[in-house]
């Protein structure tokens, strides 16, 4: 008897056992969905983060970056650049302008030569002299088809080198933009300085661009 009843102790193991082995795969599978979701809690979790991160970090950069203060009496601002000279860049600003303007005949539009190494809107525009001051000492545009413009070429000699360091330029290029009775302008065009400088960070940053 007791032979048998340790037998029987012995199957009764065996069968727990090969039960046990039978139930696991059946308990992995339950278990795969509630995985699945840790990792979609997890996953949504980081994207969370990583937009937050992102928000945090625009918000960081946008306190370094000067505040954009539009022009006295000019509604749109069109920038014409390029990252190398010699393309053409000047005559599309010219175009650009002549064709805003042909094309609808209330607009008003105006030309800004932002180029101070090499200035060719003068040229382009059949324009030459020197701007008049107004009873606010802002610089009257000279104005050739209707479009008023201004160059750094109106106030220096045609042949004459111009050698200035950054700081000169940025000075250049704010009386330029600023100090000029530019009127009622619907749209401005500005014509770059080939490259990607101070001149045209500057510009992009300090004044609401409305088309590149």
């Amino acid at each position: 008897m007791v032979k048998i009843h340790h037998s029987y102790k012995r199957f009764l193991q065996m069968y727990r056992f090969s039960s046990d082995m039978i139930r696991t795969p059946i308990l992995a599978k339950t278990c795969i969905p509630s995985h699945r979701n840790t990792h979609e809690v997890r996953f949504k979790t980081s994207t969370s983060g990583d937009q937050a991160l992102q928000e945090r970090q625009r918000q960081h950069m946008a306190r370094g970056l000067p505040k954009q203060k539009p022009i006295a009496g000019v509604k749109q601002v069109i920038v014409v650049a390029s990252g190398k000279g010699g393309v053409g860049k000047s005559t599309t600003a010219v175009n650009l302008a002549l064709g805003l303007m042909a094309n609808d005949q209330t607009k008003s539009v105006g030309l800004l030569d932002a180029d101070v190494y090499g200035p060719s809107i003068p040229k382009l525009m059949n324009l030459k002299g020197n701007p008049e001051l107004t009873n606010k000492n802002l610089m009257r545009p000279l104005i050739n088809f209707g479009i008023p413009c201004m160059s750094i070429g109106f106030l220096v000699e045609e042949m004459t080198p111009i050698v200035w360091r950054g700081l000169m330029v940025m000075s250049a290029i704010e009386k330029l933009i600023r100090q000029v009775d530019w009127g009622n302008l619907d749209y401005l065009v500005i014509d770059m300085p080939p490259g990607t400088g101070d001149v045209q960070l500057s510009i992009t940053q300090n004044l609401p661009i409305a088309g590149k």
